[in-house]
């Protein structure tokens, strides 16, 4: 008799653990498309990382415009470009830019154009909590990646329950460093300048570039 209780509770956490996978696909799905039906989108945001065991700790901000592939990151006092082809690092402090090709399949990092996609693939999802941050409802999914030695141990994705943004990202390494990024202000369909994605290397005449690839 225990046995059979101990195999239907089983059979019933698995049922559970499919239904909340499914929500949470169907979420993230929602996610995706409407943001693929934006031109563009601007957002700046706040990033803060910790890590207690080497009482490390440091808040940020930052912005990012985005349309389709291509972006341009600034934080930390420097500006990421990719141009669809190439990232640009360019370092104001050290008069330094880094150009590499970027290459999908050896970038296992969440960048700004993978954002709402990167679950796609990699990851297994589960439903999470449920916050009320200043009157907005944020529903929490967690992820977890399928391959065992990944870096990161798992994330969550807040999501606005009604515009279907995300609101935050929380994101746990195995080494107990936690990233956590919170939109703090999301534009869509902007006036971008024409060459905002364009690297100008006229412009930083005085630089020395390190061109990587």
């Amino acid at each position: 008799m225990k046995k059979l209780v101990f195999i239907l509770a089983a059979i019933l956490s698995m049922n559970v653990q499919a239904q909340s996978s499914q929500k949470a696909e169907k979420l993230l799905n929602s996610v995706s498309s409407k943001v693929k039906a934006y031109n563009n989108m601007v957002i700046e945001f706040k990033y803060a990382l910790e890590n207690k065991a080497e009482n490390v700790s440091q808040e940020t901000r930052g912005d990012v415009s985005i349309a389709g592939d291509k972006y341009v990151l600034n934080l930390m006092g420097t500006t990421q470009m990719f141009d669809g082809k190439k990232i640009y690092t360019i370092i104001p402090e050290d008069e330094e830019i880094n150009i590499s090709n970027y290459v999908e399949e050896d970038n296992n990092s969440i960048t700004p154009s993978k954002m709402f996609s990167f679950y796609e693939d990699g990851y297994n999802y589960q439903m999470d909590i449920t916050q009320n941050v200043k009157g907005r409802e944020i529903q929490y999914v967690k992820l977890t990646p399928k391959d065992s030695n990944a870096e990161i141990k798992n994330i969550l994705l807040g999501i606005d329950s009604q515009t279907k943004h995300i609101y935050n990202l929380i994101q746990t390494q195995e080494n107990g460093t936690k990233v956590t990024i919170t939109v703090k202000s999301f534009k869509t369909d902007q006036p971008l300048a024409k060459n905002l994605f364009t690297f100008n290397e006229d412009r930083y005449s005085d630089y020395y570039i390190n061109r990587l690839d």
